[in-house]
């Protein structure tokens, strides 16, 4: 059995390819090991742990040493693993990359390499971050709460996770994220690659970065490094030199509003005991006359975000809802309410579909969906407008041109367009000869598709926060917690909420909260909290909602006016004032500093002298 030892400036690792363990050792003493063994689990079930090893060598260049070893033998498959584990000697980065060779489609259904880090931290002495939606941290001792560990979609907002013990700790970043998961192992947490269009394909690699001392904000601003180093950190200030609209967006509350609703009777939300409630809708002028009010009652400035404009409304027809809803007024209603918002210095900002590809829309052939590797199509019939399938990513990009376009046409000055889904659900796949499409392939179209956008003067957003189509995407409808019953009101906390997420990207996104003062729970908040706290601390601004009144208003007016005095800023810490986690305390980079007490339902915010 061989080890090898390689040394840094800032830790030694020695590993073992006979055995897969690898030992961390850093300056300060404090060590991490792996000490379970690597498996490929295949798609018929099986899992096989990682054979002796066939060659193990040790590795050098110019910048790093590594260990490489060649492992053969996987039961009845005939593939080949190649891992190397590279400790660059400059900063003291420590990749772990594997590559599959020779698996057919279809035969494997994920690596675990390398193993997760033992953790083994008893209560009070560490924790483990995770990017569940805005932020997780699990306590010591406290199980991992797990729903799947798909990177990019709400089990991780960002290609990160990390772990803390007794002051040190680490960051595990996903190197080549677009086809990955992680899966907690009791108190571990372990990387996990999954096939692309259903092969291994090119190399896959994660980075960790090791700290001490070392805590959550650590693990946060060394992500937030990783991500300006190459290049992927686009702040709002570079957004809103390149669209100088997005400025307008600052200090502005959102206002959410619908137009029309038809329900199929196909969908899972029709209502057979009460029809009417499957088909309604609220003129354009109706809703220009509410917008109106709450002008007189002193709100300056909003962004507004309509549902439902579309020929049978909301959630339906899309890729091409189009003519403007008929009954609540058509093109010229929907073009008074644009007017309308111009005139009071209001954003008219829209609701917009390019993933779910309805059937009984104008332009619906299968042959523009997404192709599974047996060549069937995905089918939905949740939403209102019942059975659909979903739009190839490649096939989006050219429907948001020409939809645009018919804006254009109509003369209905859109300003702000929201593309429903394209930031929360996961990266497609598409099979499809004519119109292949990767998980990354899909990032990128999603990505271009807001690009049109931001190209035509209009502010880009999308319904939450995802890593890879954040360059692109300027406001999202939400970004709240992992809760234990998104939708209740009651629903309980997974862990312990942090801003993690406002943390790496405060100054790259705006990021409004749902709530009002006194105001508890809701959709991805505990129970217990407040959401109108949270955008107090977090810097972020709220909703308004269409019928408020004078007192909603102001305190609308007070959030959002922080909010516009921090677009710009870095939330460079989060802390728990006294160690009491329902009082908290954010600093931002202008020097502000935000305090709120949960329990209390109190806040301060402290300016920059």
């Amino acid at each position: 059995m061989s080890e090898f030892r390689l040394v840094s400036s800032r830790l030694t690792l020695t590993g073992s390819p006979d055995t897969c363990r690898y030992t961390v050792t850093l300056p300060g003493g404090a060590v991490w090991e792996m000490t379970r063994t690597p498996a490929v689990c295949f798609s018929d079930g099986r899992v096989v742990p990682f054979p002796a090893p066939a060659e193990e060598e040790q590795t050098s260049t110019g910048t790093y040493d590594g260990i490489r070893a060649v492992y053969e033998g996987f039961e009845s498959s005939a593939i080949t693993v190649v891992t190397h584990v590279r400790l660059e000697r400059t900063n003291g980065d420590l990749f772990f990359e594997v590559t599959v060779e020779g698996d057919r489609p279809g035969e494997i259904a994920y690596v675990a390499f390398p193993a997760p880090f033992d953790f083994g931290a008893a209560p009070g002495h560490g924790y483990t971050v995770l990017p569940r939606m805005q932020g997780t941290l699990i306590p010591a001792g406290d199980p991992i709460p797990y729903a799947g560990g798909p990177i990019f979609e709400r089990d991780a907002y960002m290609p990160l996770y990390g772990q803390v013990r007794d002051g040190s700790g680490y960051a595990a970043i996903y190197d080549t994220p677009y086809d990955a998961k992680y899966c907690p192992e009791e108190d571990r947490v372990a990387p996990r690659w999954i096939p692309s269009l259903g092969r291994m394909r090119e190399t896959r690699r994660m980075l960790c970065r090791f700290f001490e001392p070392c805590d959550y904000n650590v693990i946060a601003k060394a992500y937030r490094a990783y991500v300006k180093e190459r290049g992927r950190l686009v702040t709002l200030r570079e957004k809103a030199a390149r669209n100088p609209n997005v400025e307008r967006l600052f200090g502005c509350p959102v206002i959410h509003a619908g137009i029309a609703v038809h329900i199929s009777p196909e969908s899972d939300y029709y209502d057979k005991n009460h029809p009417e409630n499957n088909d309604y809708y609220t003129p354009f002028d109706t809703r220009a006359e509410e917008l109106r009010a709450l002008k007189k009652k002193g709100l300056e400035k909003a962004y507004t975000h309509f549902d439902g404009w579309g020929n049978h409304g909301y959630d339906n027809l899309h890729p091409s809802p189009f003519p403007p809803h008929e009954a609540a007024g058509g093109a010229d209603g929907m073009r008074r309410l644009a007017e309308t918002c111009r005139e009071l210095g209001y954003i008219f900002g829209i609701h917009d579909q390019y993933r779910d590809f309805y059937y009984d829309g104008p332009d619906f052939s299968l042959d523009e969906a997404i192709e599974y590797a047996d060549g069937s199509h995905p089918y939905c019939s949740v939403w209102y407008g019942g059975p659909h399938s979903f739009l190839c990513s490649a096939r989006a990009i050219e429907y948001v041109r020409r939809n645009y376009d018919e804006f254009g046409r109509l003369g209905i000055g859109v300003e702000a367009s929201y593309l429903d889904v394209f930031s929360v659900v996961g990266l497609d796949e598409c099979f499809s000869k004519e119109h292949p499409a990767t998980r990354r392939d899909c990032a990128e179209n999603r990505r271009r598709c807001l690009d049109i956008l931001t190209d035509r003067g209009i502010i880009p957003s999308s319904e939450e926060i995802l890593d890879c189509i954040l360059p692109s995407q300027v406001l999202c409808h939400h970004a709240p917690f992992f809760t234990s019953d998104l939708g209740s009101g009651n629903s309980k906390a997974m862990g312990i909420p942090i801003p993690l997420l406002n943390l790496v990207y405060h100054d790259c996104a705006v990021i409004p909260w749902i709530g009002l003062p006194g105001e508890r729970g809701g959709w991805g908040i505990p129970g217990t909290d407040s959401a109108y706290l949270w955008a107090i601390l977090c810097g972020d601004p709220v909703y308004c909602p269409i019928d408020a009144d004078e007192a909603d208003i102001a305190a609308v007016k007070t959030a959002c006016a922080s909010a516009e005095r921090l677009a710009y800023a870095e939330m460079v810490k989060h802390e728990f004032i006294d160690g009491n986690i329902r009082r908290q305390r954010a600093a931002f980079s202008d020097g502000t500093v935000t305090e709120v007490d949960f329990d209390a339902g109190t806040f301060r915010i402290i300016p920059a002298e």
